[in-house]
């Protein structure tokens, strides 16, 4: 990252800025997003009653998880670099606060509804109720103890990367070692290949012949952070070649749609070459490789040369800005409509049911964004302009 002159961390005209650059919305990261939430609930309903053919489709569904992570770390890291960039200083209070008002509120809603409400709670027991405060879900989660809204994991990972980037970039623009960042995703990225490689041979192994054996593989494979950063490093990749390298971003314009093709070719590769979910080859190189595959994609939707950069679409941008709330919701909303259905006498594996499965799960999140995460945008809105003119009128 080039060293640029520190500015003031926040003014009024900086919010304003912020505001009009928020309007200014990626169409082709809507796309992947809808993309990214639909594929993540029908890999979840093959695990309830379902259709035959969702068996044929679902299996490589987890797979939305890493897309939304190259999608975090793109749209994260890329505010950060353009604060850099612009010659200003990066403000945690001001990054913390934009993060706290979007997560957090519908994040408690949905974790007060499973302690309050164990009827909603669709296998098992949950955690304990500071493993989900403190984001620490993701390390030594055992399905078998605790499977209720253990899709909490991926929100561990990315509530962890939000706390460390901005620190991270924070040091290396106080050192002037911008130019050296490239080095650390570079080691993270290798060392994450050795990491799961030594823990497959570790906690793996071992059991290869173990009824338990997915059990294990979700503890100490899928679920820790330091074994799934490969998507985070690649949107923050993509974040910094296109902020700081121009040219290389303009290189990207000129082919966006074989650069996205060549994405869409590396997923149909892993999807082969990684037959099955729990192995060697997809703990070592199938995550990095799925990775890389949605980032070429990423990178390329946001290419206005791109057919998909302007193409506008109401139902994936419904979708995407409900995405959140649907992914926090779709396991109770899922479980508590085939409850009331097959009471009533329907079969839970028709189609039917899972169509009015999904409309009950965006007319959920429909409600939690106009009931919870609305209002706390508002809620956020009011700190930051508070905090800015604070921070210009030096109180």
């Amino acid at each position: 990252m080039p060293e640029k002159k520190q500015a003031t961390p926040g003014t009024i005209d900086n919010y304003k800025k912020d505001g009009h650059t928020a309007a200014q919305k990626l169409l082709g990261l809507d796309h992947l997003r809808a993309f990214a939430i639909m594929y993540v609930m029908l890999f979840h309903y093959q695990y309830f009653g379902h259709p035959n053919w969702i068996t044929n489709i679902a299996p490589f569904g987890w797979t939305g998880v890493d897309l939304f992570f190259v999608l975090s770390g793109y749209l994260i890291a890329g505010q950060l670099f353009a604060t850099i960039a612009s010659g200003r200083q990066i403000s945690l209070i001001e990054f913390f606060i934009k993060r706290f008002f979007r997560i957090i509120p519908p994040f408690l809603f949905i974790v007060a509804l499973y302690f309050l409400f164990p009827v909603l709670r669709e296998w098992g027991q949950p955690s304990p109720l500071w493993r989900y405060l403190t984001f620490t879900l993701n390390f030594g989660l055992d399905l078998s103890k605790s499977g209720t809204f253990s899709h909490a994991w991926s929100l561990c990972v990315e509530e962890q990367f939000y706390l460390v980037l901005p620190l991270v970039c924070l040091l290396f623009v106080f050192f002037k070692q911008g130019a050296k960042a490239p080095y650390l995703l570079i080691a993270l990225f290798v060392g994450g290949f050795f990491l799961r490689f030594w823990n497959w041979n570790h906690y793996m192994v071992p059991v290869l012949s173990s009824p338990n054996f997915g059990l294990v593989w979700n503890e100490y494979i899928y679920y820790p952070t330091y074994n799934r950063l490969d998507g985070l490093l690649v949107g923050v990749s993509i974040a910094g070649l296109f902020t700081f390298f121009p040219k290389v971003k303009a290189l990207f314009n000129s082919y966006s749609i074989t650069i996205g093709l060549l994405g869409v070719l590396l997923l149909v590769a892993t999807r082969i070459g990684c037959t099955g979910y729990h192995n060697f080859d997809t703990a070592v190189w199938g995550f990095p490789l799925i990775s890389i595959g949605y980032g070429l994609i990423l990178a390329a939707m946001v290419c206005p040369s791109n057919p998909l950069f302007k193409l506008k679409s109401f139902l994936t941008a419904q979708i995407a800005t409900l995405s959140y709330a649907m992914y926090l919701c779709h396991k109770i909303v899922i479980h508590v409509v085939q409850l009331l259905l097959g009471s009533l006498g329907m079969d839970t594996n028709s189609n039917l049911v899972m169509l009015l499965c999904f409309a009950a799960i965006i007319t959920t999140a429909t409600l939690m964004r106009y009931a919870i995460e609305k209002p706390a945008l508002n809620w956020r809105n009011k700190a930051l302009m508070r905090f800015y003119v604070n921070a210009q009128t030096g109180l």
